[in-house]
């Protein structure tokens, strides 16, 4: 794995779903490259482990559908790393895989409060503290089936959807402010949130890869750990493919 040492020296992140799979490994490279990280995620049995393993200096237990929660954790993190600059959002949850007309409404209900409406919460309370500082970068997860949609994952492809055109709005607003704001979409790559679905519905995935693989949850890392330093200043309200050519736009 590639290291810019001291990328991010002086710079405070948040990470949620931080506790494993993609947010862990963003936690490892912001701190392996100089930076202090807030690891927010539900669970939180697995956050004191993680926190000792990437060498983070504050942790949050929470469910991000919560808003009262989330406002909560924004304080309390500020505080805890005297400032925020950088926010990436990759709590998420995949819900039933199932056509529309059979998709439970709960499930619906909950991959829509997590991946949407969570993330939404976290960009409303962590950039007032970014504005405050002149500075900010903002990376939100979302997924080539915001794009393009997967059958069976309505739900999903609906979320991260959302994640795509609120992350172009917010980026709008904020161009011009020191706050940069862009989405990665990628393909299915290899990581915990897999366990959530068929194996029919992984291979249906894979077979829309030009490459014929999934991607290593480094490659998508790697990509986000960019958009999240001072290197990335240009681009903003936009997205980031790591798809494996899956999509090309």
């Amino acid at each position: 794995m590639s290291v810019y040492q001291g990328r991010y020296a002086g710079r405070a992140a948040i990470v949620t779903g931080g506790a494993s799979g993609l947010g862990k490994e963003v936690a490892r490279r912001i701190v392996a490259e100089g930076g202090t990280v807030a690891l927010w995620d539900l669970n939180a049995d697995t956050l004191a482990a993680t926190r000792a393993e990437v060498g983070a200096t504050h942790v949050v237990a929470l469910d991000v559908s919560d808003p009262a929660a989330v406002a909560a954790a924004a304080k309390e993190t500020a505080e805890a790393l005297g400032k925020v600059d950088i926010l990436v959002c990759s709590a998420g949850i995949t819900g039933a895989t199932q056509p529309v007309w059979e998709f439970p409404v709960d499930s619906w209900q909950r991959v829509i409060d997590i991946n949407l409406n969570g993330l939404f919460y976290c960009c409303r309370e962590v950039v007032p503290h970014m504005l405050a500082n002149g500075y900010g970068r903002i990376v939100n997860v979302a997924s080539v089936a915001g794009k393009e949609g997967n059958p069976n994952a309505s739900a999903y492809s609906a979320s991260k959807a959302g994640v795509i055109g609120l992350t172009k709005s917010l980026g709008k607003e904020l161009a011009g402010k020191g706050v940069i704001v862009n989405a990665l979409t990628p393909a299915t790559f290899e990581s915990p949130i897999l366990a959530q679905l068929p194996q029919s519905q992984v291979d249906y995935m894979r077979s829309k890869i030009p490459m014929g693989r999934l991607g290593e949850v480094e490659e998508s890392a790697a990509m986000i750990c960019f958009m999240a330093s001072e290197e990335c200043s240009f681009t903003t309200a936009s997205t980031f493919d790591t798809s494996g050519g899956r999509t090309t736009f």
